[in-house]
C-alpha cells in the first residue's frame, strides 16, 4: 500500500469513526440529556439550552482551538484532527434525528451503549493518528509546551465541563455519565491496544540459553538479557526479558516449566510497546 492508499485509509476510517461516536451521542445520550467531556461535552450542553444540533457548535467552538492549536502541535495531526472534527461536527448534524429510529427507555443501558459506541468511534480515529478537535488539541499542545500530560489535562477540563453540566441535571443524570465515560475510556483503550495485550515475562533460570532459544524459535519471540546478582548468594544471574501477547504468555510458561520446574517467571502488563516486531505508533 503506497503513501496515498495510507492516507485515504486514514481519512475513510476517521470519516467511519465520527459516523458511529454520532450516532452513540443522538441515540443513547442527547434523549436522556446526558453529559460528555470535552468540546462534545460543551456542544451537547449547548444543545440542551437551545435546542440546536451540537455539531453546529463544535464547529465554532473547535475554530479558534484550531487556529492557535496549529502553531504548537504536529501539522499532520493538526490536519487529521481537522477532517475528524468537520466529519464529526457532521455527523452529529446527520444523525440528530437518529433517535426516532430507535429508542432505549433504560437510562442505565442507554449509558452503556453511549459509552461502547463512542469508545468505538473515537478509538477508530484515535488509531488513525488523528483526534475530534477540541480537548484533545488544547492537551497535546499544552503537553508540549509545558510538559503536563495529557491525561491529567484532559481530566480536569472533563471534570470542569461535566460539573458545570451537572447544574442543569442532577445525580442520577451525573452517575449515568460517569458509567457512559467509564465504558467509553475502557473501549477506547480496547481499540487502540487490541484486545491481545502484550505482557512483559522476567525469568531466571539456570538454563537460560535453553530458554531462550525455545521463546525465539517455538514464538518468534525476541529476548534480551539483563544481568543480576542474587542478594543472598552473590552470584551472578542472567534475567530473561521479553514480550509477547496474552496467548504466547501461556505457551512460554508451559515451554519453562518443563525445561526448568524451578525456575522464576514474573509477567506484566505492557501498556504500550512500540518498535520492530510491535504495533506503529499511534501518536
Amino acid at each position: 500500500m503506497n503513501d496515498i492508499e495510507k492516507k485515504l485509509l486514514r481519512v475513510v476510517t476517521i470519516i467511519f469513526g465520527s459516523l458511529i461516536y454520532s450516532i452513540g451521542v443522538n441515540m443513547f445520550i442527547i434523549p436522556h440529556k446526558f453529559l460528555s467531556g470535552g468540546v462534545a461535552g460543551i456542544a451537547i450542553i449547548c444543545e440542551y439550552l437551545t435546542s440546536i444540533p451540537s455539531g453546529y457548535f463544535v464547529i465554532v467552538i473547535n475554530i479558534p482551538i484550531f487556529i492557535i492549536g496549529f502553531k504548537i502541535i504536529d501539522k499532520e495531526f493538526g490536519i487529521f484532527s481537522f477532517i475528524g472534527m468537520v466529519s464529526m461536527s457532521l455527523g452529529l448534524i446527520f444523525t440528530k434525528t437518529v433517535h426516532q429510529l430507535y429508542y432505549l427507555p433504560d437510562p442505565l443501558l442507554s449509558a452503556l451503549c453511549s459509552g461502547v459506541l463512542t469508545g468505538i468511534g473515537a478509538g477508530l480515529i484515535f488509531k488513525s493518528r488523528a483526534s475530534q478537535g477540541g480537548t484533545d488539541i488544547i492537551a497535546v499542545a499544552i503537553k508540549k509546551k509545558y510538559g503536563i500530560s495529557v491525561g491529567k489535562m484532559t481530566f480536569t477540563i472533563n471534570v470542569i465541563i461535566v460539573a458545570f453540566g451537572m447544574i442543569m441535571g442532577n445525580l442520577p443524570i451525573a452517575i449515568y455519565t460517569l458509567i457512559s465515560m467509564y465504558m467509553y475510556s475502557v473501549v477506547v483503550d480496547k481499540i487502540i491496544q487490541g484486545f491481545d495485550k502484550d505482557k512483559v515475562l522476567f525469568v531466571i533460570t539456570r538454563d537460560s540459553n535453553d530458554v531462550e532459544k525455545v521463546i525465539a524459535e517455538k514464538l518468534g519471540r525476541g529476548v534480551t538479557y539483563l544481568y543480576g546478582e542474587g542478594a543472598y548468594t552473590g552470584s551472578k544471574k542472567k534475567v530473561i526479558y521479553s514480550i509477547m501477547s496474552s496467548r504466547q504468555i501461556e505457551e512460554a510458561k508451559r515451554f519453562i516449566s518443563n525445561i526448568d520446574s524451578h525456575a522464576v517467571m514474573s509477567i506484566m502488563d505492557a501498556s504500550e510497546v512500540r518498535g520492530k516486531g510491535f504495533k506503529p505508533a499511534v501518536f
